[in-house]
Formats: structure tokens, C-alpha cells, sequence
């Protein structure tokens, strides 16, 4: 239990819902792998879980967690001043670099092989490389994903260096132009780095965005990616 959150809860909690009664409330900080917070109701008491990166976080961000995981619990409207300080808090330089250090020092990546049964993620790797990027790329590690997910096709993990192709694409029908384009396209997420401005996160910046347009077979890679 962390007495001095229950007060900053039980604040938030009456301004959203001022006729109710405040449940007990069970707040701990855990060592989450990444900025993790959830809040749940059972059998009438709050129980809310928040990232050891968070406990020193000014009081002003402590008042915004709660209200964000109150105002979702509730179904209520997020209060825009919450949002933006919780957002610029953990955008900032300092807790961005403290993340990605625990996601390194905690997290577990699962690696299973580069080489499927159809095509060799190295190979195709090399091959753009030496197309694209002039061979200066550093190869990351690369794996085919343990299930043949359709959601999360394809992501560029920074903190543990590793891209992970979903294995629905190891297959003997699926055209090379589609893989080659995945993989490019997390390449270019190892060129381009996310970037933070104003507090928030640049993920497919401009540069990211016209490099990408460089693919010849773009447009033949993505319908066959629409139907998949």
C-alpha cells in the first residue's frame, strides 16, 4: 500500500464522481518491464498497480495517473490538462531512457530463428541492405514470431535490437515483394529513430515517411498486405 497516493486518488475520485462513495483503495508500485499502469475493481476495492518508474514522478503527475485510470474505469471524459502532463512526463528525456533501460535489464525477448521454412530473414536483410541502405545498416537480430500473428505483423524492438516478422509470411505463395517491404520498413525504423517533439512521439517522421515511398514495389506490397 502506498498511503500517500490514496490521498491524490480519493481526490480524483471524488471530482469525478462526487455522489459516491470511495471504495478502499490497494496501491502498489511493481516492477513492471515498461510504463504499466492498471486499475481494477473487485469485490467493492480499488486495486491499482503503477510502474516502480513512476513513484518519483511529480505530484502533479501522480494527480494525472489517477485521474486517467479513474476516468477510464468510470467511462468518464479524460480531463486534457491530465493527459498532456502525463503524456510530457513520460516522453521526457530522462523517463524515456529509464524505460528503455528496464525494458533492457528486465524484459525478455523471445528469439526463435532467422531461417523459416520459405525464406531467411538475414538473406532478405543483406539484400536490402546492400540496395537501400549502401550495406551501412548494422544487422540487428531477427527472428520469425512464434505464432503466425495477422495484427502485429512485423516490429522494430529498439531495446533489444530485434526485429520480429509474424511467420503467417513464411510461406512458399507469399511474393517476396511483400517480405522485402516489411523488412524495409523496419529498417527504416533502425535509420530513423523515434524522436520526441513537443511531448510527443515521432514515430513515421517526414524523412521516414519519403524514404519509405523509395520502395519500387510499394503499391503491389501493400495490396497484397490489405489482403492478407
Amino acid at each position: 500500500m502506498h498511503s500517500p497516493l490514496v490521498a491524490i486518488f480519493e481526490q480524483q475520485y471524488r471530482d469525478l464522481r462526487p455522489r459516491a462513495p470511495i471504495p478502499p483503495l490497494d496501491i502498489r508500485f511493481r516492477r513492471f518491464t515498461s510504463l504499466n499502469t492498471t486499475i481494477r475493481l473487485r469485490e467493492g476495492r480499488l486495486h491499482v498497480s503503477l510502474s516502480d518508474v513512476l513513484e518519483h514522478a511529480p505530484e502533479s503527475v501522480h494527480h494525472a495517473i489517477a485521474h486517467i485510470l479513474l476516468a477510464k474505469l468510470y467511462k468518464k471524459p479524460i480531463a486534457h490538462v491530465h493527459a498532456d502532463r502525463y503524456r510530457r512526463h513520460v516522453s521526457s528525456e530522462a523517463v524515456s531512457r529509464q524505460a528503455e533501460h528496464i525494458r533492457q535489464t528486465r524484459g525478455r525477448k523471445r528469439i526463435l530463428t532467422h531461417a523459416g521454412h520459405h525464406y531467411d530473414l538475414n538473406e532478405i536483410f543483406d539484400s536490402l541492405n546492400t540496395r537501400f541502405f549502401h550495406g551501412l545498416l548494422g544487422r540487428p537480430i531477427l527472428t520469425w514470431s512464434a505464432h503466425y500473428a495477422r495484427r502485429m505483423l512485423g516490429h522494430y524492438d529498439a531495446a533489444h535490437n530485434t526485429i520480429v516478422v509474424s511467420r503467417v509470411f513464411d510461406r512458399s505463395d507469399t511474393p517476396r515483394c511483400a517480405i522485402e517491404y516489411l523488412l524495409y520498413h523496419e529498417m527504416l525504423h533502425l535509420k530513423h529513430p523515434v524522436r520526441v517533439k513537443a511531448g510527443r512521439r515521432c514515430v513515421h517522421s517526414r524523412e521516414f515517411q519519403a524514404e519509405e515511398r523509395l520502395f519500387p514495389e510499394l503499391e503491389e506490397a501493400k495490396v497484397y498486405l490489405r489482403h492478407l
